[in-house]
C-alpha cells in the first residue's frame, strides 16, 4: 500500500481546500475583512459645583501649604488635605477657585465634593451650623448634664451620650434638640447617633427624628370587620 508524504499544511483554508479537491469539489476561499478599532477621547465636564468661586469673609485666615489647607475664624479652625488631582488658587480679591489638574473621570469626581467641602470649613468657620432634631413620644425627653446628653426613650434606663468637642447642645421643652458647632460633618454625625438610638416608626411617628424630616406613614392593621 502506497503512503503518500508531503509537506505539513499550516493554514485551515489550505487543508480544506485539499479534502475537496480529493472530493472534486472545488473550494474557493474568501478572505475575512478585518476589523478596525477607533479610540475616542472621552472629555469630562467640568463640575457646575466645583467651578463656583469660594467667597472668603475678612474675619476667616487662610493658610496653604502644597496640597494642606488651613481655615481659621472667630468659631474655630479646621484643616483638610487635597488629592494631587484637585489643585487651590486664591484670587487678590480673596476668592477661593478649586479646579483640577488632570482632566480625568476620578478627578471629575474629586472636584465637586472637594469645593463643598472647603466652602463649608470657611462657612463653620464664620458663621458655624445647626442641626435640630425632635422627640415624639410620650414620656420621651432630652436633658444638658455637663459634658452630657441625657435621652429618655423608652427604654429601661436613660441613654447618656458624651457631647463631642467643639460642638453645643441645647435643649428647649425637653423635646427639641439643637446641636451647633463649626465643623459641618461632627454636627451631622452626632445627630445621626442621636437618632439612631430611636429611628422614627412609620405607625404612630415615634421616635427621633430631625426637625425638617417627613417621615412616611404607614395604615396599621384593620380591625377584624363584622
Amino acid at each position: 500500500m502506497a503512503s503518500i508524504v508531503g509537506a505539513p499544511v499550516q493554514s485551515s483554508y489550505l487543508r480544506s481546500a485539499f479534502l475537496g479537491e480529493a472530493n472534486g469539489i472545488r473550494v474557493s476561499g474568501i478572505s475575512a475583512p478585518r476589523l478596525a478599532v477607533v479610540r475616542k477621547t472621552v472629555e469630562c465636564k467640568e463640575s457646575r459645583i466645583g467651578k463656583q468661586p469660594i467667597p472668603v469673609p475678612s474675619n476667616v485666615t487662610l493658610v496653604m501649604d502644597g496640597q494642606d489647607l488651613k481655615v481659621k475664624g472667630p468659631l474655630g479652625e479646621l484643616a483638610i488635605t487635597y488629592p494631587r488631582e484637585i489643585l487651590l488658587d486664591k484670587d487678590d480679591s480673596g476668592i477661593l477657585r478649586v479646579r483640577k489638574a488632570v482632566e480625568t473621570r476620578r478627578a471629575n469626581q474629586m472636584h465637586g465634593l472637594f469645593r463643598t467641602l472647603t466652602d463649608n470649613m470657611v462657612v463653620g468657620v464664620s458663621k458655624g451650623f445647626e442641626k435640630k432634631l425632635q422627640l415624639v413620644g410620650t414620656g420621651y425627653r432630652a436633658t444638658v448634664e455637663g459634658k452630657d446628653i441625657v435621652l429618655n426613650l423608652g427604654f429601661s434606663h436613660p441613654v447618656r451620650m458624651t457631647i463631642p468637642d467643639g460642638l453645643q447642645v441645647k435643649v428647649d421643652e425637653n423635646t427639641k434638640i439643637a446641636v451647633t458647632g463649626y465643623d459641618k460633618s461632627a454636627i451631622g454625625q452626632f445627630a445621626a447617633s442621636i437618632r439612631k438610638w430611636r429611628p422614627p416608626e412609620p405607625y404612630k411617628g415615634k421616635g427621633v427624628k430631625y426637625a425638617d424630616e417627613i417621615v412616611r406613614r404607614k395604615e396599621g392593621k384593620a380591625g377584624k370587620k363584622k
